[in-house]
């Protein structure tokens, strides 16, 4: 799993553009930059969609003038739901950014995978967040439980800069 201290690896994510779905290189997306980077189990799920979401879009300012460039939130769903969702919760409205890992391939990567079969989801993301700088974890955030969303809220964020 992922830590404080090391860099992220080479990942592209996606994004519905204007002329549909893009790239993202998650290198570009931080080099040079500090970013906020929080990853739910699904679009649309109860905690991720009543409180992981909101609570950035509560402390974006915040993150902001804490030096924080970018939000940006990360799913195991496709492109089009990670739009649409951030549609209905203002979170595109609210600048931040919704990107896809449909594959589970960044997730992976990283040691975050959760599955929950009863549930209905395979290949989706622990529940987290963290900061990186120039492509480095500074701050990481892993909720003990895929329902809680206390130290990855924006809150929790916002206090351990």
């Amino acid at each position: 799993m992922i830590s404080v201290g090391d860099k992220l690896p080479a990942a592209t994510l996606t994004r519905i553009g204007e002329e549909g779905p893009e790239p993202v290189a998650l290198q570009d997306l931080t080099s040079g930059r500090t970013v906020a980077i929080f990853a739910v189990p699904g679009a649309f799920t109860p905690t991720c969609h009543s409180a992981h979401v909101p609570s950035f879009m509560r402390t974006k300012d915040q993150l902001a003038a804490k030096g924080v460039d970018e939000i940006v939130c990360i799913a195991g769903n496709d492109p089009f739901v990670m739009k649409a969702w951030g549609e209905a919760t203002g979170a595109a409205d609210a600048g931040i950014t919704m990107l896809a890992d449909a594959e589970c391939t960044f997730t992976d990567a990283i040691g975050m995978r959760f599955d929950a079969p009863p549930a209905g989801l395979i290949g989706r993301s622990k529940r987290y967040a963290m900061v990186v700088k120039d492509g480095e974890v500074k701050i990481l955030h892993l909720e003990e439980s895929p329902g809680t969303c206390e130290v990855s809220a924006g809150e929790g964020l916002l206090d351990a800069l």
